[in-house]
Parts: C-alpha cells; sequence; structure tokens
C-alpha cells in the first residue's frame, strides 16, 4: 500500500468525524480543471425545454390525449433533427419495439462486422488453488493497524479513593478492557471507516463506566493520531476529563408501611455519604427484591429508581419507589394442568402449613422437591392474591401449581473397577409412580466378574412425610470372593428419613428387617478343608446419622458421626444370636482455595457368637475402595491355611486425605490404615498401611473417582499397585 493512498484512507475517516487533515487535498489546480469545463447543455436550451405557463391560469386544462398528441409531436420532430444532424435512432426502436430490457444495437455500428478475435490470442493462466491461502484474504482485509490508549484517568488515583468501592485508573481500565471493541479487533481494522466506529463505540462505553463509578459529569473524546511514517500503526486516544465524583445524599423509598418498619431501608446496603456506584446500587435493589417475598410480601415489585444530582453539592438524593403489595401468609394450595399429585401429596412436599407466615423460599423449596421426583414434564409454583384474611392481619396467598406430566419410566446403568472385586456392572429399570402417589417398582440386575443377580423392589417415596421412604425388596445374588462363595436368597424392609441434596438434614434414620437364606463355602478349621453350608438369618438393621457437612457428594467442610446396629439371629449350626455394631466418623476442613483436608475412622464388632457360627457373608472384612485402598477387596484380616480371607469379629479402619480441586478436575493423595481381628474387640495392632494418589472429574451428579494405591510392607501374594474406579469421593 503506496503511503499517500494510506493516508488518503484514514483522512476521508477523520473527515467524517469533523476533523480536518493536512493530508491528501485535492488541488486547487483539479478544482479550477473541473470548473473551467463547458456545461452539457447551457441555459437558454435548459428553459426552451420548459413547457411555457398559460397566460390565463384560469383557462380549462386540456385532455390526456391532447398531451399525448404533443408528445408525438415533439418526438418525431427531434428524430427528424438527429437525422438530419447524422445521430442514430434510438436503438431500442430498431426492430419497431420500444419495450424491451435491452436495446438493440444500432443498425449503423460497425462494430458488428467486425470479426470476433481469436480465443487463443488470449494470455490466460489457470487459477492454481493449492496456492492461495486464508492469510491472502487477511493481507488485503486487515490493511490498517492501530494502538489505543487512554489519557486522563491519572487524577482518579487521588479523586478516586474513598472508604466504600475506591476506583482507580488500573480500575478503570480493567473494566474499559473486557468490554473494549478496539481490544477486541486485536490491533487491526479493514479500514479507517471501521477503526472510526470502534472508537465512538468505545467512546460510549467509556463514557458509561465512568457513569457506573459516580462521575456522571465525565467527557470521553476521540481523536486518531496518523503516523509519521510508513508502516507504522495508527495511534486511537481516548481523552477523559472525569470530573468530580458524586456521593449519594438523601435515601428515600416511596412505599406503603411494611413491618417491620425498617424492612426496607435495612437491607439496602449503601449509605448516604458513599460514592454512587452502580452495580453497589443495582445490587441493593435486587436485594430488597428478593428480602421482601422472604418476609411476608409475594407480590412486592421495585420500580425505576430517580436519582437527583446536585453539581454544586457534588451529591444525588436517592429515591426508590417500592409497591410492596398486601402481607400475606401461606394459603390453600391449588393444582391445574396435567395432574401427577393432588394438592394433599403436595402438600406432604411442602414445609409450611396453612396461615403461616410467606417465605419465598420455602416456596422455591418445594418447587425443587416436585422437580426431584422425576415425575414431571413441566412445573411451577406461584403465588396469587385470594383476597381472603388470614391471621395476623395478613392475606392468604394461594399456592398455585401447575403441573404437566413426563415420562414415569426411567432405565439407568453404572459401572465399576476395584482390585479384588473386579468389573461390576449394574442396571436398572423404574417405574417412578406405578402405584401412585410415588409408588415406584424397580427391577435391576448386577453382573461381574464376582457377583450376579437380580431384584424386585417397591418404593413409596415422601410416604406420609418428605423425604420418608418405605421399601420391599426380594432378591437372589451369587458372590464369589476371594473370601467366601454364597447362594443367596433376601426378604428385606425398610423405612428411612434420609437427607437429600436438596433438603440436608442434621438427623436422619433408618430402620428395618432383613430375613435371608445363604448356602456358602467357608473353610471348616476341623476338617481343615472348605466346604458349604447354609444359614438363614433374621436380622432387625437400624442406623443414625448426625451431619454438619455443607454437601451429600463432595463435602469440603463439617462432620458426620454414625451408628449401625443389627441384632441377629441364624440358624444352621445351632441357633445363635448375635448383634453387629458399626460405628463411623467423617471429618473434613478446607485449608485454603480449593484445598480440603477430609479423614475417616470406623469400628465395628460383633458379640454374642463365635466366628465359625457366623455365615461368612456377615463378618467383617477389610480391603479395598471403600475400605483400606492399596489392598485386594476384603484381603486383610485372619486368612485360613490356603492363605484366603475368611473374615472377623472386629474391624478397625482410618484414613486421611488431602484433596485439591482446580476446575472441574482434582487430585487426591490419600494414606490408609486398618486391620481386621479374630476377637470381638478390635486390639488396635497389626495394622496395615496402603498409600495411593487418585484422580477426580467433578460432574453435578458427584466427583468421578480413579485411585491407584500400593501397600506398604507388602507380603507374599499381595499386588504391588491397585486400582480403583468409581464414582463418588471414598467417603
Amino acid at each position: 500500500m503506496s503511503i499517500g493512498k494510506g493516508f488518503r484512507a484514514v483522512a476521508t475517516v477523520l473527515t467524517v468525524m469533523g476533523v480536518t487533515p493536512a493530508l491528501a487535498q485535492e488541488s486547487q489546480a483539479d478544482r479550477s480543471e473541473q470548473n473551467a469545463r463547458e456545461p452539457i447543455i447551457d441555459d437558454s436550451e435548459f428553459d426552451a425545454t420548459i413547457p411555457r405557463i398559460d397566460d390565463d391560469p384560469d383557462a380549462p386544462m386540456g385532455s390526456v390525449a391532447d398531451w399525448e398528441s404533443e408528445q408525438q409531436k415533439l418526438e418525431s420532430e427531434a428524430r427528424q433533427q438527429d437525422a438530419d444532424d447524422g445521430v442514430a435512432a434510438l436503438p431500442a426502436l430498431q426492430d419497431g419495439d420500444a419495450d424491451e430490457l435491452l436495446a438493440d444495437a444500432p443498425v449503423n455500428d460497425p462494430a458488428l462486422d467486425d470479426p470476433l478475435t481469436p480465443i487463443d490470442s488470449f494470455d490466460v493462466e489457470p487459477f492454481d488453488e493449492s496456492q492461495y491461502t486464508e492469510a491472502d484474504d487477511g493481507s488485503q482485509s486487515s490493511s490498517l493497524r492501530y494502538d489505543y490508549r487512554i489519557d486522563g484517568l491519572e487524577v482518579l488515583d487521588e479523586s478516586g479513593t474513598t472508604a466504600v468501592r475506591p476506583i482507580s485508573a488500573d480500575d478503570i481500565r480493567g473494566l474499559f478492557d473486557d468490554l473494549s471493541a478496539l481490544d477486541d479487533g486485536g490491533g487491526k481494522a479493514a479500514n479507517g471507516a471501521m477503526v472510526s466506529a470502534r472508537m465512538r463505540e468505545d467512546q460510549q462505553l467509556l463514557s458509561d463506566i465512568m457513569s457506573g463509578q459516580g462521575f456522571f459529569d465525565a467527557t470521553v473524546n476521540g481523536a486518531i493520531e496518523l503516523p509519521e511514517t510508513e508502516g507504522e500503526k495508527l495511534t486511537v486516544v481516548l481523552q477523559v476529563s472525569p470530573g468530580p465524583r458524586y456521593d449519594l445524599g438523601a435515601i428515600m423509598f416511596e412505599a406503603e408501611p411494611v413491618i417491620p418498619d425498617d424492612l426496607i431501608s435495612s437491607n439496602f446496603v449503601p449509605k448516604t455519604g458513599e460514592p454512587i456506584v452502580a452495580e453497589r446500587v443495582l445490587a441493593a435493589e435486587a436485594n430488597i427484591a428478593v428480602v421482601l417475598p422472604q418476609e411476608g410480601y409475594p407480590f412486592a415489585e421495585v420500580g425505576q429508581r430517580d436519582i437527583l444530582l446536585d453539581p454544586e453539592t457534588g451529591t444525588g438524593d436517592y429515591t426508590l419507589p417500592v409497591a410492596v403489595g398486601p402481607r400475606s401468609s401461606y394459603g390453600d394450595i391449588v393444582t391445574s394442568g396435567t395432574p401427577v399429585f393432588d394438592a394433599e401429596h403436595i402438600a406432604v412436599l411442602s414445609r409450611f402449613e396453612k396461615g403461616e407466615l410467606y417465605d419465598s423460599r420455602m416456596v422455591d423449596d418445594l418447587r425443587k422437591a416436585l422437580v426431584a421426583t422425576g415425575l414431571f414434564a413441566i412445573v411451577s409454583v406461584k403465588p396469587t392474591a385470594s383476597g381472603e384474611a388470614g391471621p395476623d392481619g395478613t392475606e392468604y396467598a394461594t399456592i398455585n401449581v401447575d403441573q404437566e406430566a413426563g415420562p414415569p419410566r426411567t432405565i439407568a446403568g453404572s459401572a465399576g473397577y476395584g482390585t479384588g472385586q473386579g468389573f461390576r456392572v449394574e442396571g436398572s429399570w423404574t417405574h417412578r409412580n406405578m402405584f401412585p402417589p410415588e409408588g415406584a417398582l424397580v427391577a435391576s440386575a448386577v453382573a461381574g466378574t464376582q457377583e450376579q443377580g437380580a431384584s424386585l423392589t417397591f418404593r413409596r417415596s415422601n410416604a406420609g412425610r418428605r423425604d420418608r421412604t418405605v421399601e420391599l425388596g426380594l432378591s437372589a445374588l451369587h458372590s464369589d470372593f476371594e473370601a467366601f462363595e454364597a447362594f443367596t436368597g433376601r426378604l428385606a424392609g425398610r423405612v428411612s428419613y434420609d437427607s437429600t441434596p436438596i433438603w440436608q438434614k442434621r438427623f436422619t434414620y433408618s430402620y428395618g428387617f432383613e430375613v435371608l437364606g445363604t448356602n456358602e463355602q467357608d473353610f471348616n478349621f476341623t476338617t481343615g478343608v472348605r466346604d458349604r453350608r447354609t444359614f438363614y438369618v433374621a436380622a432387625l438393621p437400624g442406623q443414625v446419622t448426625f451431619d454438619t457437612t455443607d454437601s451429600l457428594l463432595d463435602p469440603t467442610e463439617g462432620f458426620r458421626l454414625s451408628a449401625k446396629l443389627s441384632p441377629e439371629a441364624s440358624l444352621g449350626s445351632g441357633t445363635q444370636l448375635y448383634g453387629r455394631g458399626l460405628v463411623e466418623g467423617t471429618a473434613y476442613y478446607p485449608v485454603g482455595d480449593g484445598l480440603v483436608l477430609a479423614g475417616r475412622a470406623r469400628v465395628g464388632s460383633i458379640v454374642g457368637a463365635d466366628r465359625e457360627l457366623i455365615a461368612p457373608s456377615r463378618r467383617y472384612y477389610a480391603g479395598g475402595g471403600g475400605s483400606v485402598r492399596g489392598f485386594g477387596y476384603q484381603e486383610l484380616g485372619p486368612k485360613d491355611i490356603e492363605d484366603r480371607p475368611i473374615g472377623g469379629r472386629s474391624l478397625v479402619e482410618a484414613a486421611a486425605e488431602i484433596r485439591y480441586r482446580f476446575g472441574d478436575y482434582g487430585v487426591v493423595g490419600f494414606v490408609d490404615a486398618g486391620q481386621v481381628y479374630t476377637s470381638s474387640t478390635p486390639g488396635f495392632d497389626n495394622l496395615r498401611y496402603g498409600v495411593g494418589i487418585g484422580g477426580r472429574f467433578y460432574t453435578n451428579f458427584g466427583p468421578l473417582r480413579v485411585d491407584v494405591a500400593t501397600p506398604i510392607n507388602r507380603q507374599p501374594g499381595e499386588s504391588r499397585v491397585s486400582v480403583y474406579v468409581s464414582i463418588g469421593q471414598a467417603f
């Protein structure tokens, strides 16, 4: 690009902006030459073509036919004059047809008689597409390069210093760079007009940023500095005059009286004397819009603010209209749409009673609970004014639940792997509302290298109480582990009160029954070989949990304590009555951004029967991904003469992890310890340790976990490395 052409393009941009450049002006001589040219027609000829105005303006107008006749006469005279002057007739009239898209060539055009030029006389080079690159277009389209700077912000380092929301020149530049059109352009533009357009856009942006920080009198002027030599960049300069920073003056709210009296004012955080910062004011208004429905005003609406600026005092008086609406309490629940639940069952899911003061958080909680059932395609929960008087001077707000049923069936699957446990794949089919309301039928199956089985379960969720579940299940399972092989049939029932991600509770519990028959292969200490025995077991398991953690799936702080107790009766080698107990505690402590320390301890005991009289599947074992990593599944503890685990009557486990999360990924380092003992009282000696590292990929349903561990002081027969793949943290 020549320097003359380049500067002429920039000069055009500047002229549009009202800036007169010193370059690229046409010479006076060029303009003089153009003015000296003779006109196409002179004034007398032009005046002669104008129809004469009648002397009598009141005379009647001629007809259309007379006018057309006059026009034909004039055209005939013009053609005759052209013929006398040797001018060819109009090309379109050569064939007598004047109404055509392309005119006919003149009959006397000599070019029609000339022969065509031979095609081989043209020098044509074929287009080589392989030599074409996108860079060719880029070099042509990005013909201008530029820089930009902002001047005049230095004064903010003094005027912007305040106790609340201080602002500096770097702060303004940071806000500007995030949204700047000049910055997004990367310093390249197709032409000067594009540079000018970006500059005007950024002038408005910078003005808005300054106003948003309380500098309402700020002005922003733009200019383009041309390069002195060819090849240098243009420089776009945004000159800022900040002016004074305005502070909040009087703060007023136009609203009906509320309870308590300061409900609105106390939730408007900015105070008189603070800078008028748009982000802070908008956040305070949003807070009012959120708090009022939480405090009994479901129909409150925040209006348009008004700020009256006083340049003399440098303050702005702030006024906000708020239509609070009636103070309300919960009214009746009304359903509409395609019914899934009736109002009675929806009331079971709600955590409020009719007549209680309205709180929008409880209405949102009800909506989430309805969504969590998985039975809706669409569901909404909204209050409407009923006009009926409620308690304590309130008005009942009707809770409208609009529902549209979704598909009630679900097919799910999961898979995992653990050293000593092998691969395991589990699938299920569920009809979540076969027995309304929320009576589900679940058919599931498991297939793995060491487990195969099937089960059928009836489950009623929210049975008479929110998050209370009643289950009844029948299953058949074949297990073939290193410790034992078993064919088990089981009938079980359970009632539980559980935590959910929507409503995590401090205290939860479960209780139920189990009746099972199992044929198991176990080591016979009398004969010294493994033989099969059949056990019939009846149990009444129960569990209580106290939880202060911040998450069910991925806790980062708090602790959990749980205790399990299961009185059991076993028939197989005589009648045996015994109790199985297990106590577990976990704790989580955040030590930095994304860094969490986690720990777990577990102690279990079986009291009332000798180990040989307890079915192998009911004994305690240790080792594996959910126990002591670094060892195979159920690998720790007493072993038979074939060095196969046989389980014990007491258990001790402990683990410590350091977890670091960055985005959707995480890394974990851990140390696990544990042992199983023959006696019912754990000895806390001969502990085995495993260490390792793991990776995490965080999803909305919990982290995906891959752990790799190795045992410390590895014994013969133990794997050097164990791998565990599962969903969820280890604890």
